[in-house]
């Protein structure tokens, strides 16, 4: 079958995901353009067309959007933990919604968001700022034209993002016990090759269904992508 080219809109492009995600689009022949900060294009791989904006506010930068298909939002707090409420508040909620809002207003055919893993027993202040957008989206999918898909990883390892891997020997065990399992399975780790196979994937087969967001939990994002 031949592989449709998307064309993709990416906020959050020059963060941890997003540099890798571009490259692997445009490596695959699919037109990206990026928005970016004041300044922060020189992060951009090369060839791709940036539009100046605040993440933070859809109206400066929802005209840019069509003509893309797909919109990627990768907006976040680096390195999020438990102390960083007030930033989950400030950036990772109100870049969410934006996105949404810019999604809408430029009559984007699928929505890609990166969520979280959950239930969880911490992080909950994250937890709240992600779930938020994701009832956002629920609500905008009633459009006619809009689908969405949802990625919930709980941590990414990779470059700068490692000190989990000494936790791989507990989680071994918790996915043998019966009454850990789920939880274990929910909230286990991916690579970031794997996030951004995942990715890739949504991008490239975007779900038909617009009465509702496609939920990708961490078992499904390890499979990266499909061949």
């Amino acid at each position: 079958m031949t592989l449709r080219r998307r064309h993709v809109f990416v906020t959050g492009g020059t963060g941890y995901i997003g540099r890798a995600l571009i490259d692997a689009l445009l490596s695959r022949g699919h037109t990206v353009r990026a928005l970016v900060r004041s300044g922060g294009s020189a992060r951009l791989p090369p060839g791709v067309e940036f539009i100046v904006g605040n993440a933070l506010d859809a109206s400066s930068y929802a005209r840019e959007v069509a003509p893309a298909d797909t919109l990627v939002q990768l907006v976040g707090t680096p390195h999020p933990g438990p102390g960083k409420t007030e930033q989950f508040r400030r950036v990772d909620l109100p870049s969410g919604l934006a996105a949404v809002d810019a999604a809408l207003r430029g009559k984007v055919r699928h929505l890609v968001y990166v969520s979280v893993a959950q239930p969880a027993p911490v992080m909950k202040s994250y937890i709240l700022a992600r779930s938020a957008v994701e009832t956002r989206i629920r609500e905008a999918c009633g459009q006619a034209w809009l689908s969405a898909t949802i990625l919930r990883p709980w941590y990414v390892v990779g470059p700068g993002h490692r000190w989990p891997v000494v936790l791989q020997p507990l989680y071994a065990l918790a996915r043998k016990l019966p009454w850990t399992r789920d939880g274990a399975r929910r909230l286990g780790l991916v690579t970031h090759a794997q996030m951004v196979g995942a990715l890739i994937e949504a991008i490239e087969h975007p779900p038909d269904d617009v009465t509702g967001p496609r939920i990708w939990e961490v078992p499904r994002i390890a499979q990266g992508r499909a061949p």
